[in-house]
């Protein structure tokens, strides 16, 4: 049955009250740094600091909670997750008392791993099965089948999206108004999905901006479908936004959204946005947490003099990827290239290459790629400094010096085996 507004906003009462036994609201923080930067207001809705470090565990704790009040005698649920939804998953269990089944890839790091196992207790198991996402979610539905458990969808369920609504409520509570904007990560839709079908029951005036990784730009394809489609290939890199497909139930709140309201950010650009926040502000964030931050610059003129939050959808973040999201950041400022390098087989051709560097070049990266009796020889040179602008004369002058050279920096073919 169709739920006027007035009940979404009853439920939605409803299910924040239920989740206080669990956990307190999410800090709303005015940021200084960024409302001084745009000339803004500008609050983070700092999902990064629930319980597992995410907003996951809303519609975990509503969903399960929904199927127990339901079907009392259920007391085995399944889910299929290598991220946040596996811990906000397995906290649900071990408050409700039941027994969860949690199907992980085999390439799950161990540290996600042993994190889930400590929030779920002895009241999670967790089977490593299937080397990509799809064997792993199927396995988990077979076992559903066989075993009679029920599956608990990450994002495409109407009871998760009503747990996610819980975050505008508590914006709006914690502001005492509705903003101006509200700027949002999107994966599979079910924090955007929820929100916007708060908003929309409130009657509020606030707008909402939608935030993709360049890499898995579903709500776009959706949009532009007029339902949700399939994306061809994923750059899983902001792994808790990398979705291939947007959620049917989550499509059904956004597919009004303007295509114009939705905006992508490349995964490069994420990283220099997480390794600023780290540094000016102390916040770690995972790259899919730090996706409505670094979208600022392009709302800069829509969101001046006005009062916007921005949602950190979480913090769980691996340092072991820490240089990888550096090399990253510094790819996106320009800050380091690397070049296929062919170098004359003579004595003095190395040392007549490094004239040419400046004092704040570095070389990062020197690599002869291949060995012979021929006059030349190909070198892999990873080379980095301190303005962008400097690598033009850089360039200039190996080709005048007789370097014959070829930036291989954005090849992605090329930098996936040499890089």
């Amino acid at each position: 049955m169709r739920q006027t507004p007035q009940d979404v906003l009853e439920t939605t009462q409803a299910v924040t009250r239920h989740m206080r036994s669990l956990f307190e609201p999410t800090p709303l923080q005015l940021n200084d740094f960024l409302s001084t930067t745009y000339g803004a207001k500008i609050y983070l809705k700092r999902e990064d600091l629930s319980p597992v470090r995410s907003y996951k565990i809303r519609g975990a704790f509503n969903a399960m909670r929904k199927v127990r009040d339901a079907h009392p005698d259920q007391n085995h649920f399944v889910c299929a997750s290598a991220g946040n939804h596996a811990q906000g998953f397995a906290v649900a269990c071990r408050h409700f008392g039941v027994q969860g089944e949690i199907f992980m890839p085999v390439t799950t790091p161990g540290q996600k791993i042993d994190k889930t196992r400590a929030f779920g207790g002895s009241s999670v198991g967790i089977r490593l099965t299937g080397d990509y996402f799809d064997q792993t979610l199927a396995a988990a539905q077979e076992h559903c089948a066989a075993k009679g458990g029920h599956f608990l969808a990450p994002f495409d369920d109407p009871d998760v999206i009503e747990g996610q609504s819980s975050v505008a409520l508590e914006i709006l509570d914690a502001l005492g108004q509705a903003p101006d904007m509200i700027i949002l990560p999107v994966g599979g839709g079910g924090l955007s999905a929820g929100v916007a079908r708060y908003l929309r029951a409130r009657g509020t005036s606030t707008e909402l901006r939608f935030v993709e990784p360049a890499g898995g730009a579903s709500l776009t394809a959706a949009l532009a479908a007029g339902t949700p489609v399939s994306l061809p290939a994923v750059d899983t890199f902001v792994d808790g936004a990398a979705v291939a497909r947007m959620g049917q139930h989550t499509f059904k709140h956004l597919r009004d959204v303007p295509p114009a309201h939705v905006l992508t950010a490349p995964e490069d650009r994420i990283c220099a946005t997480m390794i600023e926040f780290l540094n000016v502000e102390g916040i770690v964030l995972e790259p899919a947490g730090a996706l409505a931050l670094d979208i600022l610059p392009e709302l800069r003129s829509q969101i001046e003099g006005k009062t916007v939050v921005c949602v950190t959808s979480g913090g769980n973040f691996d340092f072991e990827r820490l240089p990888e999201v550096k090399e990253r950041a510094m790819r996106y400022a320009g800050r380091k290239k690397y070049f296929i390098l062919r170098m004359p087989q003579r004595p003095g051709a190395l040392k007549d290459f490094l004239a040419l560097l400046g004092s704040s070049d570095d070389i990062a990266r020197f690599e002869y790629l291949k060995k012979s009796a021929r006059n030349y020889g190909t070198v892999l040179i990873g080379i980095e400094t301190d303005d962008a602008a400097k690598f033009e004369a850089l360039t200039v002058a190996m080709t005048n010096a007789g370097f014959d050279h070829r930036d291989i920096t954005n090849d992605e073919i090329l930098a996936e085996f040499l890089i």
